[in-house]
């Protein structure tokens, strides 16, 4: 049985929607789950206002090692964080007596740095008296359309990061239901090891795309996996195996090779994502014919511009509305988090000082996992 203590989807909030007009926070949210350390000052609902939003990026910290290093991660958010507290607040022109609660991510993620923020949210609301909210990761990113642009319940989102690829329906606050995942590589993770496989610089979705960008997609067949099966469900690590397949057949590949199997990979990723899109709004009509379909997207792959382009056809196809927030929302940031404490906060009840920092923790706790679980809890 989940922990009904953690707000999910075992244990949803009667959802406000539209958010109440007149009732107005200030919250300070902080996200330490990867290799961001962040700080934001949120103010709303009733009129929103991303009064800061500070990250430092670790990019720098790991190059050398090809990806993310936790105990280097961890280490540099202890670093860090308390300058980017005072920094958020002072931008924020915010002092304590100003914030009427602590937003945290609690989880999923790296645990050390997990446990380095939440750990200092709980600090600064014990030392403070401030309420402590502890916030999933991802309902932060699940969220961010509704600061960016007063989105109403339900609505479809694709979450497409370095950690996490899944189409969620998002029916309220802590009400989420997921329609698909990857059950392999997340797609981030997939860019990133193709990047390295490749000998390109980390991190790798960037390299990989601009590396397309004078590559040849077509020189390559390269599968577009699970699309002649049912369901939303998508794969990745195969479509990484037989790229590199490819190139070990043309060893030792040159500047040209590589930009056509970068383009190659980038396309097949788009169409699997498109296809699948189109076949999740097509099931989000099926459960809300009255709502207008909305597509919204998040996390750092939306930032690349053949997939973004995909989605925007796929769902004009479908004749829904597409939604990305603005770059520095869907990347790792705090203002997501001060947000779904907000959304939290609206609702009434916020949590306690007994809850642990978790490092897997699904929005959907009802769905069986798709990688496994442990004593952990479910991987996805």
């Amino acid at each position: 049985m989940p922990d009904t203590r953690w707000p999910n989807a075992a244990n949803p909030m009667t959802s406000v929607n539209p958010l109440e007009p007149t009732l107005q926070m200030t919250v300070l949210g902080i996200e330490t789950s990867c290799d961001e350390t962040a700080a934001a000052v949120v103010r709303g609902p009733a009129e929103k206002q991303i009064l800061s939003n500070v990250v430092r990026s670790q990019i720098d910290d790991h190059t050398a090692f090809g990806g993310v290093v936790p105990e280097i991660a961890a280490r540099a958010h202890i670093k860090v964080l308390d300058g980017i507290i005072a920094e958020a607040l002072s931008r924020a022109d915010c002092g304590w007596d100003d914030i009427d609660a602590v937003a945290a991510t609690a989880g999923p993620g790296l645990i050390g740095g997990v446990i380095v923020g939440f750990m200092t949210a709980k600090a600064i609301a014990m030392a403070s008296g401030k309420p402590i909210i502890a916030v999933n990761h991802l309902e932060g990113h699940a969220l961010t359309a509704r600061l960016t642009d007063d989105l109403p319940f339900p609505f479809l989102l694709l979450l497409v990061s370095g950690g996490h690829s899944q189409f969620l329906l998002v029916r309220g606050v802590g009400d989420y239901e997921r329609l698909g995942t990857t059950i392999d590589d997340a797609i981030g993770e997939a860019f990133d090891k193709t990047a390295k496989l490749l000998g390109l610089p980390y991190p790798g979705g960037p390299a990989v795309e601009h590396m397309a960008l004078a590559g040849d997609a077509g020189r390559f067949k390269l599968p577009r996996p699970l699309l002649d099966r049912p369901g939303l469900d998508m794969s990745f690590a195969g479509l990484k195996t037989a790229l590199r397949t490819q190139a070990k057949k043309l060893e030792p590949i040159d500047d040209q090779t590589i930009a056509d199997l970068c383009a190659g990979f980038q396309k097949a990723v788009a169409d699997v994502l498109a296809a699948r899109t189109k076949a999740a709004l097509q099931l989000f009509g099926e459960r809300h014919p009255d709502v207008p379909p909305t597509l919204v997207v998040a996390g750092g792959v939306a930032a690349n511009q053949e997939i973004r382009t995909s989605l925007q056809a796929a769902t004009a196809a479908a004749q829904a509305d597409f939604i990305a927030p603005p770059m520095a929302l869907c990347t790792d940031n705090a203002a997501m988090i001060a947000w779904a404490g907000i959304e939290r906060l609206v609702l009434g009840p916020v949590d306690d000082m007994a809850l642990p920092p978790r490092p897997r923790w699904p929005l959907d706790a009802t769905k069986a996992a798709v990688l496994g679980a442990g004593k952990k809890g479910a991987k996805v």
